[in-house]
């Protein structure tokens, strides 16, 4: 039968709809233990518009001290506030968020042990800045070194880790740079493996965001040591450079910078009530500064927004109808859970709208995409997802499509 006979499918009354039943129920942000199991694919953001503009959402905070910073939700990755989150800054000690990022995946690689030790080299002994305090003849092991890196930001440990999983330094750096342009850093170049200032170093607020929601979701144990505000190697006792560790019980992470080019570098990670953001602010005038934009952008998210469910997959949301195949009625829905970070006094307010394509294919496995899902509020498009079959459906019999037809018909 000529496709031009075939009866289109229709969207029914779901466009729309208020959800204010099952997918309006907000579940708490998934903290780190939840998400653990993310790999490296998963670590960019849903496609989500900025949330702080929509309706139910006080202005962004101003922080004029700072020179730039970024409010990330830790599930769903939207940037919930920003300024200047592309302005390129000196990283400082936040480039040893990559070197760490790839020392844990060389270990979850099988190329290093948490216990193996690692000769330290002069070049590495002999490393400017801050520092663990290692000497070439010590022993020290890996996880000794990512505690000097992290609490201690030793720039000692910074060399030994890159030359321990690259061999060079500068083979190291490459891999570095290669890994942010992985994970879609796109302001981000690296010159060096632990942060000393550089001309070609340079990254972004939205790229440490990033990278530390990588972190996080591939390598949660970093948490373990960057909870710690003290370490202590060769009976030396150092306190943790994160200022907000001090200050607030809900954060435990992740690394500060400091150099004249960067200014007070803070990145924070909080987790409350089960629910985990990312603040990140860079060029602070101080560590008192930026330990209180730290806070002012945190209480900013845990207190106006929320992550809810938006969608579950498999659950239907529409149906769409074609006399051409068997059943003619073929439940449509979501082909994976959606999570969104949205205003928290507005999620009853959010709609979604189901939008079938013209002509589907006369055979339909479950999970063939037939149109898009859309996810607004107040006009303003949240996200658009493909909707899929939630059962399949094959072509219908001669027989069965003159019967249809006529009952048409009639």
């Amino acid at each position: 039968m000529p496709s031009m006979m075939r009866r289109l499918p229709v969207s029914l009354a779901l466009c729309g709809l208020v959800l204010a039943g099952g997918f309006a129920a907000p579940p708490a942000r998934a903290g780190v233990a939840s998400t653990a199991s993310g790999a490296a694919g998963q670590a960019q953001p849903a496609a989500q518009v900025t949330p702080h503009g929509l309706p139910g959402a006080p202005s962004a905070p101003v922080l004029p001290d700072v020179a730039s910073y970024v409010l990330m939700d830790m599930q769903t990755g939207t940037v919930i506030a920003e300024k200047g989150a592309m302005l390129p800054r000196a990283p400082a000690s936040l480039t040893k968020l990559m070197t760490a990022y790839l020392t844990y995946q060389a270990i979850a690689d099988g190329k290093l042990k948490p216990d193996q030790d690692v000769p330290v080299s002069v070049a590495a002994w002999k490393a400017g800045g801050s520092r663990m305090f290692i000497a070439p003849g010590m022993t020290v092991t890996v996880d000794q070194l990512l505690h000097g890196l992290v609490i201690d930001s030793g720039n000692d440990s910074a060399v030994a880790l890159a030359q321990a999983v690259a061999g060079t330094q500068d083979a190291f750096v490459q891999r570095m740079n290669a890994a942010a342009e992985k994970l879609g850093l796109t302001g981000t170049h690296y010159s060096n493996v632990s942060g000393l200032p550089d001309p070609g170093l340079q990254t972004t607020a939205l790229d440490v965001a990033k990278l530390s929601r990588a972190i996080l979701l591939e390598y949660p144990g970093i948490l373990q040591i960057s909870a710690q505000k003290h370490y202590t190697f060769n009976k030396i006792r150092q306190r943790s450079w994160n200022p907000v560790l001090f200050r607030d019980p809900s954060v435990d992470g992740l690394k500060t910078g400091l150099t004249d080019a960067a200014g007070h570098s803070i990145d924070a990670t909080s987790l409350r009530n089960g629910s985990r953001l990312i603040a990140v602010e860079l060029g602070g005038p101080s560590w008192a500064s930026g330990t209180s934009a730290i806070e002012v952008l945190l209480d900013y998210g845990y207190q106006f927004f929320q992550d809810a469910q938006i969608a579950k997959a498999g659950a239907p949301l529409g149906e769409m109808t074609d006399t051409h195949v068997t059943p003619e009625r073929i439940a449509v829905g979501a082909a994976k859970d959606l999570v969104l970070t949205v205003p928290s006094d507005s999620l009853k307010s959010i709609k979604t709208s189901l939008h079938l394509a013209p002509n589907p294919p006369q055979t339909l496995p479950k999970g063939t995409p037939v149109g898009t899902i859309s996810y607004s509020l107040a006009g303003t498009v949240l996200a658009t997802e493909p909707a899929v079959t939630l059962s399949a459906a094959h072509p219908a019999g001669f027989v069965t499509r003159m019967m249809r037809r006529l009952s048409s018909s009639l």
